[in-house]
């Protein structure tokens, strides 16, 4: 059903448009993202829309860029709680990408031929997130520090365990007979941080 239009500040528009099509882009697709439809469901007009972020691609790219500070907010805001890739670490990450649908949002935009990571902003936030990761490695570092490289191999892990365990966990872990459900997840970011650790510290 329809909203009805009301008074909004800009800032709160443009809130809810994104929040709406974030939840349209991770249930759908981009083909289930139709500005006409989202209007309607915001309560705003269509021009309003492309008033904020001037059309259909800028919307997606919005979304995209706020998924991302999303996580990296996570990230960075863990990585100065405790040891590099601990298991908090792997957890928080778990719930942006898979509680949140931030996976399915990335794998959807990937297999539709966008890019969502290939963006200035998306480069910087991840070299800063790299950069954390290292100097976290560095100030418990036993001798010299780590080479720049093996942490960003380090980060590469991760995310790609992450992202992988956010759209095939269960059927994977089904799969190799572990079973399925939220403690056997838990179990593998645990056993995924004390690898990490381990190689951290070494």
């Amino acid at each position: 059903m329809p909203k009805p239009r009301r008074r909004r500040t800009a800032e709160d528009a443009r809130e809810a448009i994104l929040a709406a099509a974030e939840r349209h882009l991770i249930e759908g697709g981009p083909a289930a993202l139709r500005l006409a439809d989202l209007a309607t469901e915001v309560g705003v007009s269509h021009p309003a829309i492309l008033h904020h972020f001037g059309s259909r691609e800028g919307l997606v790219k919005a979304v995209v860029a706020r998924a991302v500070r999303s996580l990296q907010a996570e990230l960075l805001a863990a990585l100065g709680t405790g040891p590099p890739a601990g298991a908090g670490l792997l957890d928080r990450v778990h719930e942006v990408l898979a509680t949140r649908g931030h996976a399915r949002l990335m794998a959807w935009l990937l297999l539709a031929g966008y890019e969502p990571f290939d963006t200035d902003e998306m480069r910087t936030q991840w070299r800063a997130i790299i950069d954390a990761t290292h100097a976290t490695r560095t100030r418990v570092a036993k001798g010299a520090a780590p080479p720049l490289e093996d942490t960003a191999f380090m980060n590469v892990l991760s995310a790609l365990a992450m992202f992988g365990l956010a759209i095939a966990g269960p059927e994977t872990f089904q799969l190799a007979g572990l079973g399925r459900g939220a403690r056997v997840e838990a179990r593998f970011r645990a056993w995924l941080a004390q690898l990490l650790a381990e190689h951290a510290t070494r």
